[in-house]
């Protein structure tokens, strides 16, 4: 949350040494207690009912529950007031919560001095009021405050605390976010990233306390532990684990303080993702919408690698997701039967690349150990680095070993859910030297794809949604988008199969079109495809001569809403276009329907389609690096390598379009196709997954719809190196998110008014370091422009690298003097923001890695 994310920088109990432990065991007996925890990870959404609806049965039921909300980690009563009206909206009754007055400080956003609360922690009244309770919820900040209101000077237990030890062991649940989770362990770790951690415990440097303003000026932090109020005794707890990427500082904290490591995992919670914990079952079981990333340093080696430096070796880090359960007396994990193994059954075969940066295909974690590792046959390791910006850091090596496995199944309709259980890590010290390239040794070869402009309609009364893969059954505003515009639950919809191997997709988009209200007998699954679909009788390869039936072309103009699932989009095109290139019968029966008003909707391939010059293949590296390819091999080109292009539908006449933009990273192949085939006075859209882009043609305007966001991306004043291919300069990057809207002909962006401007308004004024992988926080593109660039104060410029072995590119993202940031609050207290128009320079060099 943007305002609960307080600097824990002062005051704190530094590491000093990599083999003394530093904190005492807590003194609470934590046998036989009755009660559980929820140990969520930060950033939980109003609509996350999976969390809220478990909190409250835990805690008696929705009409028995007697809620305590402690706000002291907090600067305000903001967040303690939310969770109590998100407490109210699932069920529970408003009079048996209260917020207890239970802080160390004053807070902003009152008349009184609760700063004075302090002294009543050890008041009879407030125990009283707490023995009564069945559950106590601590709010994010600083979980420093917490302990400090919590404990005496001298270290005991106040009251309250006690009182709170109390009802936990006769059975109430003990919950909290962000800081709140923080308090869990009995090793709390109150500050630091991953470099930091690394760089200050591993290098033998000596800790020292130093003031916040002198951190500041670092593009790291030191780790910081001190000591939790130990309701979990069977590990350290970290959160923020995804999104701040601090499984470096998880690791080292594990290692340098957890006395009896080699009994307990580590445990780093992701937002909007809870751990609960059964002290009667000694099982933890994962709920909410990520996952719960799981260190095992039972075996881990501190390893001498450089004068001075040195690193660990063979630690085993599984990432668990919601649904699956650990033993944590037995550090053994169970998943759900409806969970595959992958391995011996991989899925994919693709070399992958390191994961440099924001050009990284899968660029948080658990995606990218999923994807590049675990499901792919083609790859036993994959490497991951982070560094400052003088090129001191670190080389992350994934390795399959034995026991490394992954669990694999489709969550909220067809999205993949994957479990990883034991990737090895090694974490080696290196040092890093970029250089330009002046004389490159890789081919780049300009795209010989030439596609006629397919006839411009002024008059189109249809509309579009282009959604970036990845829909989520659950996304209610997109459905219920496509449905309106279809007309409403009497629409009557065509759904295109042809990009997809089977019916899965199909039926499964059928059964949510139903879910949302449409009738079944008004849904069709149409009979276009080119090729046969596994697990069925017929051959549906026979359908290829459907194209031109003047039955079904009929039937098509009924139609008031057409949808293309995803999967291979050259599936599509050459289901609807003839031998020669013409159009069939059934696609100018699908203009026709366009034109006189229909929607048309796509995911992933679906929505590639959608643009005359359609992208296929290819990946940002790949595109930078090596330009364009003329051949295509299947869906395996995808996730690699030079871009392929063919002609594509047509239906969207303003700009390229590419999908899965946040999970794929497509930035680079998305500027390459643009700056060699796409129109510079037209912006081009890259569309995240579960989200999407809704385009009125009468209104010549778009707007997101969704949970994630467009990139755009405006080339009008760009500037090229013609001898030097993919050098760039001056290239606008906009992020927008739902809510907001953009002109189609003018190129101007409507901000959601509800975001307040960042501009000289700046929450943040850190230094910060370039983003460089797995451990670099804020990892997709528009969380790493807007925190370390447009809502930081100190930031003029951000830097990011993508580089495969030697050759690599530099990318240089700068305010421009028509750079904003738009940032509020969405689904309860996450932060959201809409970037405007910052500069992007893109430079080719040389990697050298020792």
């Amino acid at each position: 949350m943007k305002k609960e994310l307080v600097s824990c920088l002062i005051s704190f109990t530094l590491l000093s040494s990599l083999s003394t432990p530093l904190l005492a065991k807590a003194q609470e007996n934590t046998e036989d207690i009755k009660g559980s925890l929820v140990i969520a990870g930060g950033g939980i959404g109003t609509s996350n009912h999976e969390i809220y609806e478990k909190f409250l049965s835990l805690a008696g039921g929705k009409e028995k529950a007697k809620v305590g909300i402690i706000p002291a980690a907090s600067t305000t009563l903001q967040s303690s007031k939310k969770f109590k009206e998100d407490l109210v909206k699932y069920g529970a009754n408003s009079d048996s919560i209260k917020i207890l007055p239970v802080s160390n400080h004053d807070f902003s956003d009152t008349q009184k001095d609760e700063s004075t609360w302090k002294n009543q922690v050890n008041d009879k009244k407030l125990s009283r009021t707490i023995k009564g309770l069945t559950a106590v919820w601590f709010v994010g900040g600083d979980q420093t405050k917490i302990v400090d209101s919590l404990r005496q000077n001298n270290g005991s237990n106040s009251e309250a605390l006690k009182a709170i030890w109390d009802i936990y062991r006769k059975g109430a649940v003990i919950g909290g976010t962000s800081a709140g989770a923080a308090i869990m362990s009995d090793v709390m770790i109150t500050g630091g990233d991953s470099l930091g951690a690394l760089k200050d415990s591993l290098e033998n440097k000596e800790n020292k306390h130093v003031s916040k303003n002198q951190r500041s000026q670092k593009e790291y932090e030191p780790l910081s532990i001190q000591k939790g109020l130990g309701f979990f005794q069977h590990g350290i707890i970290d959160q923020h684990m995804d999104e701040r990427a601090r499984l470096g500082r998880l690791a080292v904290a594990a290692y340098t303080s957890e006395r009896d490591k080699e009994k307990n995992f580590a445990y780093g919670v992701d937002e909007d993702t809870a751990m609960v914990v059964n002290n009667k079952d000694q099982k933890i079981e994962v709920v909410g919408r990520s996952g719960v990333a799981v260190l095992d340093m039972s075996k881990a080696e501190l390893v001498s690698k450089q004068k001075a430096r040195s690193g660990l070796e063979n630690i085993k880090v599984s990432y668990l997701s919601p649904g699956d359960k650990i033993n944590y007396h037995l550090k053994s994990f169970e998943f759900p039967k409806e969970r595959v193994e992958t391995k011996g059954f991989e899925y994919y075969s693709f070399n992958a690349l390191p994961a440099t940066g924001v050009f990284t295909p899968y660029g948080r974690l658990k995606a990218y150990l999923s994807y590049s590792l675990v499901d792919n046959e083609s790859m036993k390791s994959a490497k991951s680095y982070v560094y400052d910006s003088k090129g001191s850091g670190y080389e992350i090596a994934f390795q399959k070993d034995n026991d490394t496995n992954g669990y694999w199944r489709y969550t909220d309709g067809q999205k993949d859910d994957y479990s990883i259980v034991n990737v090895k890590m090694d974490i080696t010290p290196k040092t890093f030297k970029f250089q330009p390239d002046r004389k490159t040794s890789l081919t780049y070869k300009k795209p010989t794809f030439s596609s006629s402009e397919s006839p411009a309609y002024d008059s189109i009364k249809g509309n579009l949604l282009i959604a970036g893969g990845a829909l989520g059954s659950s996304n209610s505003s997109v459905y219920n988008k496509f449905i309106n515009l279809a007309g409403g639950k009497q629409a009557k919809i065509g759904i295109v199969p042809a990009a997809s191997t089977k019916f899965d997709s199909s039926n499964q988009f059928k059964s949510d079109l139903i879910k949302y209200g449409v009738k079944a007998e008004n849904i069709e699954i149409l009979p276009i495809s080119n090729h046969d679909f596994k697990g069925t009788s017929e051959n549906e390869s026979t359908w290829k001569t459907n194209m031109n039936s003047d039955k079904l072309a009929q039937k098509v103009k009924g139609l008031t809403g057409i949808w293309f699932v995803g999967g291979d989009q050259t599936l599509i095109t050459g289901s609807l276009r003839n031998e020669n290139g013409s159009d069939s019968k059934v696609l100018q029966a699908i203009w026709h329907t366009y034109k006189n008003g229909a929607v048309l909707g796509g995911t992933s391939a679906g929505a590639a389609i959608m643009s005359n010059t359609m992208l296929a293949g290819g990946d940002s590296y790949g595109a930078l690096s090596y330009g364009f390819t003329n051949t295509y091999d299947d869906m395996n080109q995808q996730e690699g390598g030079p871009a392929y292009l063919e002609k594509g539908l047509g239906f969207f006449q303003y700009g390229l379009v590419d999908q899965h933009f946040d999970n794929k990273a497509r930035l680079g192949r998305l500027i390459a196709t643009a700056y060699e085939k796409g129109n510079k006075n037209q912006l081009s859209y890259g569309i995240d997954e579960d989200t999407a882009m809704v385009v009125n043609n009468k209104e010549k305007q778009i707007e997101v719809v969704g949970r994630g966001g467009i990139t755009l991306v405006d080339l009008a004043k760009v500037q090229a190196n013609d001898k030097f291919p993919s050098d760039y300069k001056n290239i606008l990057i906009s992020c927008i998110t739902p809510g907001d809207k953009v002109n189609l002909t003018t190129k101007e962006i409507v901000i959601n008014p509800a975001k307040t401007s960042t501009r000289k308004n700046e929450y943040y004024s850190e230094k910060v370091g370039p983003n460089t992988g797995l451990f670099s926080p804020h990892g997709v593109l528009r969380k790493f422009l807007a925190y370390d660039l447009v809502d930081n104060a100190q930031s003029k410029e951000i830097k990011s690298y993508a580089f495969n072995q030697n050759k690599g590119f530099e990318l240089t993202f700068r305010k421009s003097a028509e750079s904003n940031g738009y940032w509020a609050y969405t689904d309860g207290q996450k932060d959201d923001y809409s970037i405007v128009k910052v500069a992007l320079d893109i430079k080719p060099i040389d990697v050298d890695i020792r």
